[in-house]
């Protein structure tokens, strides 16, 4: 299958986590960024008022693809707005595809994120893994978001999220050969 691993990434770890994984598929990676330079500002001025940043490279990425994996942060609980298009360029073909996140995780799970994938692409994920930096450090005390927000990824983190995701995500290949 002809994979391309697309990814956004304000802090370094989710393009880590993406270039881990499209290695493991064998696939391509490509990594997204910004024409202007993120701030919290943005970040929220993009959540509020349902942006859709530019990006380089372009959704057109995506052509000629038959699958796709998405990997990305969670800002506030939702999914990283320079991924939008990406999105809504899934939405128009009928490839597999999948989102892949290492987030914060100090709040918790992020439930809604199987929601607002269907809602912004119109089906459900083929695999939707969401790891969190909390699970990396200590329980005691409970990690807060200063304290994951902060965290860089090291090798060993990387190689450990990356083998947990593969995992998923190749099952999921298993699957569809045996259909």
């Amino acid at each position: 299958m002809n994979t391309i691993v697309v990814s956004y990434s304000l802090t370094g770890n989710n393009q880590a986590l993406a270039a881990s994984v499209a290695k493991g598929l064998g696939a391509k990676h490509a990594a997204l960024k910004e024409r202007k330079k993120r701030t919290m500002g943005t970040t929220i001025a993009d959540l509020l008022f349902h942006r859709t940043p530019k990006t380089e490279p372009a959704a057109e990425v995506l052509a000629g693809y038959d699958a796709v994996v998405l990997a990305g942060p969670i800002w506030i609980g939702e999914i990283a707005t320079p991924l939008r298009a990406c999105m809504k360029r899934l939405r128009t073909m009928g490839c597999p595809y999948a989102f892949v996140s290492i987030s914060g995780g100090a709040d918790g799970p992020n439930v809604k994120l199987g929601d607002e994938l269907f809602r912004r692409i119109k089906r459900k994920p083929a695999a939707l893994i969401d790891l969190h930096i909390a699970d990396l450090l200590p329980a005691e005390p409970k990690p807060e978001r200063k304290d994951t927000s902060a965290y860089q990824l090291t090798p060993k983190d990387v190689e450990m999220l990356a083998k947990q995701a593969l995992e998923q995500l190749q099952a999921l290949a298993g699957e569809e050969k045996t259909k």
